[in-house]
Order: structure tokens, then sequence, then C-alpha cells
């Protein structure tokens, strides 16, 4: 396989995102799909959420797994604008879907962030060898609702493993997907289908199947 970005600072934000995830986990793969002169990598996290980041790139074959560790390895060593990696990793799972997406509701960076914290005061309170239960993550700890001329049917629900991911991948601090240049505070954009739910925010996005839980915090 070839990789090739168009400038030096694409393949830093690739390599940046590869190393976050190997420190959540080293056996986890990444997904590469080049399409339109961009190449998005897709990864699981050990919260059962998907990770993504895009960067500008072209890519044959235009579809690839290949083990973190190894991506992560060869961004390291290569430093030329050309990356030559072969397949080795196994995808488990599906994609959301490129279109269909619509836009619910921009969240202040800072209410998430602080959210997250709750979280991982709870997850320190309760959590045990195996890390927070998973009735902790699967709670809701944010309920937006599109306008009442969105695509997006009902409410979409973000679970405390979505915050987590978002925060363990380095996406949520300093946030600013949406913010204006001289006034609105950085913001996280929720986006939806309906049947998957993303987080955007400026370094990467977080997406996972839209499911109902009951309430975290009140």
């Amino acid at each position: 396989m070839t990789l090739r970005f168009a400038e030096p600072s694409e393949r830093a934000d690739l390599g940046a995102f590869t190393a976050r995830l190997v420190r959540l986990d080293q056996s986890a793969p990444v997904r590469l799909r080049a399409a339109r002169g961009r190449v998005s990598a897709w990864a699981p996290t050990p919260f059962d959420v998907l990770a993504t980041r895009s960067v500008a790139a072209e890519m044959e074959p235009a579809d690839l797994t290949v083990p973190g560790t190894v991506l992560l390895t060869a961004l390291e060593v290569e430093r030329a604008a050309e990356v030559e990696l072969a397949a080795g990793g196994l995808w488990i799972g599906s994609l959301p879907p490129d279109d269909g997406w619509a836009l619910v509701e921009d969240i202040p960076a800072k209410e998430l962030e602080t959210l997250t914290e709750r979280g991982l005061t709870l997850a320190r309170e309760h959590g045990g060898p195996l890390g927070p239960p998973a009735s902790l993550l699967d709670q809701t700890v944010l309920t937006v609702s599109g306008s009442a001329d969105s695509p997006v049917r009902g409410k979409v629900n973000v679970p405390m493993r979505a915050l987590f991911a978002l925060s363990g991948m380095g996406f949520l601090g300093g946030a600013d997907t949406g913010a204006l240049p001289d006034g609105p505070e950085p913001v996280v954009r929720v986006w939806a289908t309906g049947s998957w739910m993303r987080l955007d925010a400026r370094f990467g996005a977080v997406v996972r199947r839209r499911v109902t839980s009951l309430p975290l915090f009140t």
C-alpha cells in the first residue's frame, strides 16, 4: 500500500491520531479509506466507540486495514511524502455511512468537559480491574433534539462512553469545530442519521450507533 500525504502536517495529524489510539489499546487496528483526495482513519476504542480522523492524502488501494502499532511505526520512521504499508489487520464490524448526516446541535466544549470529569470521578469510585462498569458507560449524559425540519427524528442520546472516547483520544480539549473566530466559545457538533450518532471536535470525531438509556445526571 502507498499512502501519499498532501503536506507533512497531514502525516503528523495521522501520526498523532494513531499514537493516541495505541496508548488506549496497543492491539487496535486502523482502517484506512481513501476518497476525493482524503484518507479517513477509523479505529475501535476500548469504550466500544469508533474514533475517526480525516487527512488530505491519497492511497492505493483505497481501503486497507493495518495494525495501529504498524501504522504508527511507519509514520514515525518514514518522513517522506509517501509511506509504504502492507495489509495485516483484521476489521470486525461495520462503518457508518458517508452521507445522510444531519446536524442536531452544537454543544459548548466546556459542558462536555465538565460531564466527562464527573464521569471519570464516578469511574474511579466504582470501577474495577476491567475498568468502568458497563452500566456507567451506557448511561445517557446528554440528550439533544434537532429542529422541527430536521431529517433526524426524535431525540439523540449521548452516552458516557462516547465522551470517554472523545477525551481518551485527545479530541475534546480545545475543541472548536463550528466556533466563529471572534466570539462564541468552542463547541462540539452533534450529528446523527437514523441509526448513528457522531460527535465532531477539532482534532477528530467519535461515532456510535444510537441507543436509548436512562439519564445519569439531572
